[in-house]
């Protein structure tokens, strides 16, 4: 069940929407079911003397009383709005039990606390089969404005309680970082031109994704316009700055062809100009590799990034939620750049953990400098270097899940949820793309006698968890690994060492895999210095082709979404 309180100042006009058709007759048997006061609430949906300014005024009594005390006008923003909706699935509930919640929903809101005969005036319409449209007016009969601070949280506690009582789906608490609710009508509309996402849906994405991408406002903005999305920024009017920002799709109008604009902080909390702002400033481009001499460095660095970034979250809260927020840039962009059908699964995981990125929890962006960074390089990769991407998807699959469990400890069910569901998506990547290449290592395991010198190098190197990796059946393919990581020029005894100090081998279900892709990530020595060496001869460098020009190349899917849009 989910309610969306919002406050507005035209008792007349939000009535006549109720009672109304419907922008698109989308309205059915409009009707009152619960009131301040039954008998003194005019039904324009039951009563056809009853009419629109009879009711308005009859819930403005009191503000006009109290204006009329004061001599002054109407308190701003007196009118309070709360939808409520059951979830897709619920049973359709009866106009008693709307009637009850409704109640409910005033009292723990502080609307109309329960026997208090001087609450606010308020009024529940209902008009479909699947919600209540809950209408006050902020002034009590004595005068005093009702206590509504936190109605949102208050609000979604009492829906809670009403879900488990009613055996209605049990939604996940929040805790107000969430996106608006889409409404009926932005659903309606998607249906009718046969899109399986709303405008305001498909803009948050893409505003995500390019901000993912991107290292100045300046490119966030020219890199949305070259997608086709029209941009508006807002000015401030004494220091002529942009204080704000506003986007649009690129065929989404009103009745009177206008486009329909949304703010970034109406896409999503931490896509407002400030909060954008926030990210950006972390990012410097003179850290940005210029001299790299291996292209799978930049796959590299983000391996590392998004490993340390689990070890972070047991740190301090806000240095965690910033290396969260980072981590999502660093899926949006993982997605990016790459190709093929493991594509889908990224991007719908990127998507996922868009709601897991943020919380109540302020934010350290500075601390996760370096993750973020990674993330941003990731754009300017000119390739996938193989299974260093796979070590990267598996790397990005354990943070997934740790932060499940860091949202889960400290109560944020939504986040929890959402970090869970990029999880699944991650993990179904992981194995369509790790089986055939753990296939392919084990069927190339070194001799016997190799083997078994290895086997040796891990006794002594992981003491405590060598049964486990040498009886885990990945150890074929770790051996290989091993093997290739000597030839590169490693000490296998040292590297197992420095690779084993992570939580996750301890924990994982298969030791093996894990070692196979950290000792994967590892660089190769020999090429490394060979690299050195040549320098002298010119240095290979690492793609520097602008971020607007890689985000608008790379994602097919925004490509296709927008001729279809177009070509209607």
């Amino acid at each position: 069940m989910v309610p969306d309180i919002s406050t507005g100042s035209d008792t007349r006009g939000l009535i006549a929407y109720l009672f109304g058709p419907g922008r698109r007759d989308e309205h059915t048997d409009s009707h009152i079911v619960a009131a301040w006061d039954m008998a003194g609430a005019p039904d324009p949906g039951r009563d056809p003397s009853a009419t629109y300014t009879q009711l308005a005024r009859r819930l403005d009594h009191h503000v006009d009383l109290r204006t009329r005390e004061l001599g002054g006008s109407k308190p701003a923003q007196h009118v309070w709005h709360c939808p409520v909706r059951t979830a897709p699935g619920d049973r359709y509930l009866t106009d008693t039990e709307w009637a009850d919640i409704a109640r409910r929903m005033v009292a723990a809101t502080g609307i109309a606390p329960e026997g208090d005969e001087k609450g606010c005036r308020w009024i529940a319409v209902r008009h479909a089969d699947d919600h209540i449209h809950l209408l006050a007016t902020t002034v009590r009969a004595d005068g005093r404005r009702p206590r509504t601070h936190r109605d949102g949280q208050r609000a979604q506690r009492e829906c809670r309680k009403i879900e488990a009582e009613f055996g209605l789906r049990q939604l996940k608490s929040g805790d107000l970082t969430a996106p608006r609710t889409l409404t009926g009508a932005e659903h309606a509309k998607a249906r009718r031109q046969g899109r399986q996402a709303t405008s305001r849906q498909w803009l948050r994405e893409q505003a995500y994704t390019v901000a993912a991408a991107v290292r100045t406002e300046t490119e966030y903005f020219a890199v949305l316009e070259s997608l086709g999305i029209k941009v508006k920024p807002r000015i401030g009017p004494e220091t002529g700055d942009v204080i704000g920002y506003s986007i649009a799709a690129p065929d989404d109008t009103n009745a009177r062809g206008e486009p329909i604009w949304y703010g970034g902080s109406k896409l999503a909390p931490d896509l407002s100009i400030n909060r954008l702002r926030e990210r950006l400033a972390t990012q410097d481009m003179a850290d940005r590799p210029q001299g790299m001499t291996d292209p799978a460095e930049v796959w590299r660095r983000a391996e590392t990034a998004v490993r340390t970034a689990r070890t972070t979250l047991d740190s301090d809260d806000t240095a965690a939620q910033g290396h969260l927020d980072a981590f999502g840039d660093a899926l949006h962009n993982l997605a990016l750049a790459t190709k093929g059908p493991a594509r889908n699964d990224l991007h719908a995981a990127a998507t996922a953990f868009d709601r897991a990125r943020r919380s109540a929890i302020r934010a350290d962006h500075q601390a996760a400098t370096a993750l973020r960074q990674a993330a941003k390089d990731l754009v300017y990769a000119s390739s996938e270097p193989g299974s260093i991407a796979i070590a990267l998807v598996f790397a990005a699959l354990h943070l997934a899940r740790a932060a499940a469990k860091w949202h889960e400890q400290r109560g944020h069910e939504q986040q929890a949820a959402a970090a869970a569901q990029a999880g699944a998506f991650l993990q179904a990547e992981y194995e369509r793309a790790s089986t055939p290449v753990l296939a392919g290592l084990a069927h190339h395991s070194p001799a016997p006698k190799v083997a078994e010198r290895y086997a040796e190098i891990v006794r002594e190197a992981l003491p405590t968890d060598a049964d486990r990796i040498l009886s885990d059946p990945a150890w074929p393919a770790l051996a290989t690994t091993i093997a290739k990581a000597e030839t590169a020029g490693h000490n296998p005894h040292r590297l197992l060492t420095e690779l084993q100090a992570e939580r996750e081998l301890e924990t994982a279900k298969s030791p093996a895999q894990v070692l196979v892709w950290r000792v994967t990530a590892q660089p190769n020595k020999r090429q490394a210095a060979a690299a050195i060496r040549s320098t002298s001869s010119g240095t290979s460098r690492v793609s520097t082709t602008s971020p607007a020009i890689s985000v608008a190349a790379s994602s097919q899917a925004v490509q296709e979404e927008q001729r279809r849009r177009r070509s209607r």
